[in-house]
């Protein structure tokens, strides 16, 4: 069945505010953009854009539900992924302003069972990616369908425990799901209160959000929107997944409605005070005097000198992405009910032509033959990280996928002829580049932190 059958273009939601002509116009763009190709990569969206605190676009567009033929509306409801990071983050930070709990506290003030290791865990090291804790989904629990399994917090607590740090907290930035684990099980250690409720009561409500709920598999959630994933060229409903190890670092469902009331309540000093807010907007310093491009629970990253600050998601069945350019006062969510590790480029293409430049890429800034591609398509091989990159060429497109299965169909966008950015990881800005001596392709480098060098072996 062709997905052009079971989508359905909505109207326009906008507020009633004059808009200037460039303004109209510029709806009309980002209309046809959105229309044009959101089918590449989700049966449905949502998307938001605001401009000086006014909404500009509001759209829901496609299908909801391709069993039932819903079409996806902007009052659906859908994952969020890791931008439930943000209210994690946020509601410690409520709770520092509240004074019931310091940034530099040790964290095993909170965990008694997690064990000293020789440092001092601080709750901001969670809250910046720089604890050094092993990321629980790195952990091989020699267990079938892992993500079915319904884990206690002890159990999950007691397996981190178990590992050393991959370094002294405050030296290295390393995004870790464990990090906002334990940030969700901080929260409830102080409250006495489950994460659930806690932030209905503490969170949701004061910011006026109706549409922002903690999963469940069988609470009645209205609105619900189905999510997908994708494979053998067609859409299937994902497996089951079990909230209990996305927890707080990703497991509410929001609508782009509330993201946008959640942003307005943030900057207005609702939540937490704004000389809080201001310093999770602030990228942290680690012990050596370097600054990552991480807070508290946000991304903010300066290219181009435009600065951009926000979170992406992504878990089975969605991605999603939210961010603000505050030097524009521009905002911009999008929400796609799909897994195809597609959105961030659907995203970016809204940015680049909302916002210009910067971290909206223009994607097809420049293209290369089919020959040239072709000539960068194979295996490659690093024996240190015993990972292998399969590089292959799709619909003029070169494309990626990771031995360890946490990448697939990873797209490469070039910059140059040899150069590319892979802007379907959004925790790090990751580049690749391809060695090419006498005509033949030797290696890949792929630069995050430092570069990494993959030997081409066919």
């Amino acid at each position: 069945m062709k997905l052009s059958l079971l989508c359905c273009l909505l109207p326009v939601s906008l507020l009633s505010f004059a808009q200037s002509k460039d303004d109209k116009e510029l709806v009309k763009q980002i209309d046809k953009l959105i229309g044009e190709q959101y089918q590449q990569y989700a049966p449905g969206c949502q998307v938001l854009v605001a401009k000086k605190g006014q909404v500009l676009y509001h759209k829901g567009v496609g299908s909801a539900n391709l069993e039932l033929n819903v079409p996806m509306t902007t009052g659906m409801v859908l994952r969020i992924g890791s931008i439930t990071k943000q209210f994690t983050a946020v509601t410690l930070l409520q709770l520092v302003d509240k004074g019931l709990v310091s940034l530099t506290d040790s964290i095993q003030q909170y965990l008694k069972n997690f064990h000293f290791k020789g440092y001092t865990i601080r709750v901001e090291h969670l809250l910046t990616h720089t604890s050094g804790i092993i990321g629980y989904e790195q952990i091989n629990v020699r267990m079938p369908n892992v993500t079915r399994v319904d884990f206690s917090q002890a159990t999950v607590l007691d397996s981190l425990d178990k590992h050393a740090l991959l370094f002294a907290p405050g030296t290295k930035f390393n995004y870790s799901n464990s990090n906002y684990f334990l940030a969700g099980m901080i929260i409830e250690a102080i409250t006495g209160k489950s994460y659930a409720s806690y932030l209905k009561e503490n969170i949701f409500q004061p910011a006026g959000l109706t549409a922002t709920y903690y999963e469940s598999a069988t609470e009645l959630i209205p609105n619900r929107t189905n999510g997908y994933s994708f494979y053998d060229n067609r859409y299937w409903n994902p497996d089951y997944m079990s909230m209990s190890l996305v927890y707080s670092a990703g497991a509410l469902l929001s609508n782009t409605n509330d993201l946008f009331r959640w942003h307005q309540a943030l900057y207005s000093g609702k939540i937490i005070k704004k000389e809080t807010l201001q310093k999770a907007i602030t990228p942290y310093t680690l012990a050596d005097g370097t600054k990552i491009d991480y807070g508290y629970g946000f991304f903010v990253r300066e290219e181009q000198g435009m600065l951009s600050v926000g979170h992406g998601g992504a878990i089975d069945g969605f991605r999603a992405t939210e961010m603000y350019y505050p030097q524009q006062d521009i905002y911009i969510a999008c929400l796609l009910n799909s897994s195809k590790d597609d959105e961030a480029r659907l995203f970016q293409s809204i940015a680049s032509l909302v916002v210009g430049t910067g971290t909206g890429q223009n994607l097809n800034a420049l293209n290369l033959s089919e020959e040239q591609l072709q000539l960068y398509a194979g295996t490659y091989t690093n024996e240190q990280y015993k990972l292998t990159i399969k590089v292959y060429v799709e619909n003029g497109r070169i494309y990626g996928d990771l031995s360890n299965g946490t990448g697939t169909h990873l797209i490469f966008i070039p910059t140059t002829t040899t150069h590319f950015i892979l802007p379907d990881i959004k925790r790090i800005k990751t580049t690749a580049t391809f060695i090419v001596d006498k005509g033949n392709t030797s290696a890949l480098e792929i630069t995050q932190d430092k570069p990494i060098r993959f030997l081409k072996i066919q």
